[in-house]
């Protein structure tokens, strides 16, 4: 009797074959939150295991260009876009309404300047951040509109963060 591929593949003289460690994550991402509700769906998100994610809230303020444009982390530390994007290969925005638009301009400007890649979700079930969605639409690789949370975590797995 000859074995199928899928039989012959779980046999033991095969199994040295196989990779036994986690693969590990293929992304440096940045995931900034443009609202005060899209925020706290960051920290909600944030309190799961992400190797190499960090997480910021976009702050308003003078800025001398797209780089300048000020951040906090979720433990209050300030940084400056810049800073965040520098080593990082995905930037992951988020949004709930339109407060953000030029965070966002800002972020996907920056963003396109350093080939980095956006993706950007926007969370709500009606027309709240259309401004938001047409700041990050020239920019942004993936732009996901929906109404359920879980999406920002399911696209950061998916990213393999």
């Amino acid at each position: 009797m000859q074995l199928s591929e899928c039989a012959r593949a779980t046999s033991a003289s095969e199994s040295r074959f196989r990779i036994t460690v986690p693969i590990a994550p293929a992304r440096a991402a940045r995931v900034i939150a443009l609202d005060p509700v899209a925020a706290a769906v960051t920290r909600r998100v944030a309190a799961g295991l992400w190797a190499s994610a960090r997480f910021y809230t976009c702050q308003d303020g003078p800025v001398d260009g797209p780089e300048a444009l000020p951040l906090r982390g979720l433990d209050g530390s300030r940084a400056m876009l810049g800073e965040v994007l520098t080593g990082s290969d995905v930037v992951v925005v988020v949004a709930t309404e339109d407060s953000g638009r030029a965070c966002a301009a800002a972020i996907g400007r920056a963003c396109s300047a350093r080939a980095v890649t956006t993706a950007g979700v926007v969370l709500g079930d009606g027309f709240e951040a259309d401004d938001a969605v047409a700041a990050l639409r020239p920019h942004a690789r993936v732009l996901l509109l929906s109404a359920d949370e879980s999406d920002v975590s399911e696209l950061l797995t998916a990213l393999r963060v």
